[in-house]
């Protein structure tokens, strides 16, 4: 069974008084994300990773040792990756719930001091990828970031919060200036309700 580009949770203008405009999510949505989805269907084609699930190829596929991925992982995981994303974004306000709120505080200190991180990882990740929040293995939760597609199944991690720093994830919006694009992302996209409930 070929994987499927899944329809975004709300309409393509949605998040345009977020900060992320129409034109964004069309580009992104519609022709990056879709590109993932038909590659990864074409490699995988008549492979041993025909029918496995999307986490399944990703653990089967990454390389740790390797300099670059093959192109099964790249477009599997960033498939993936593009999944939860839209997820992890509302066009309403979210109140972030109070058990993530004591998880954060227990894990950094403060929200401000999880923010810090979160920025940093995502401003500092050089060239393109993802700053993410984490629950590890240990329980804990965690800042990370990833290049290129790499993601935290790779590590046996769970995602919680995922933030796309390619430069077609903020440039419309944003052009070069990738940490306002975090802080806005933070501060005005982040569904709260759905990173709680995926610890």
């Amino acid at each position: 069974m070929s994987f499927e580009l899944p329809d975004l949770p709300y309409a393509h203008d949605a998040l345009a008084g977020n900060g992320m405009s129409q034109e964004t999510l069309e580009y992104h949505h519609d022709i990056h994300h879709k590109a993932y989805v038909d590659n990864g269907n074409k490699l995988i084609a008549g492979t041993e990773w025909e029918g496995k699930s999307l986490e399944e190829i990703i653990t089967g596929t990454y390389d740790a040792s390797a300099v670059a991925q093959s192109g099964i992982f790249n477009n599997i995981s960033q498939l993936w990756n593009h999944n939860q994303f839209w997820e992890m974004m509302s066009p309403g306000k979210s109140d972030m719930p109070s058990e993530l709120e004591a998880a954060i505080k227990d894990s950094f200190g403060s929200y401000d001091e999880f923010k810090s991180q979160f920025a940093a990882a995502g401003a500092g990740q050089f060239g393109s990828g993802w700053a993410w929040l984490v629950k590890d293995t240990d329980g804990s939760l965690k800042v990370t970031k990833t290049e290129n597609g790499v993601n935290p199944v790779c590590f046996g991690q769970t995602a919680l919060l995922g933030c796309d720093v390619w430069e077609h994830s903020y440039y419309i919006d944003f052009r070069n200036k990738r940490p306002a694009y975090i802080d806005n992302f933070l501060g005005s996209l982040v569904n709260w309700e759905n990173v709680a409930s995926r610890m």
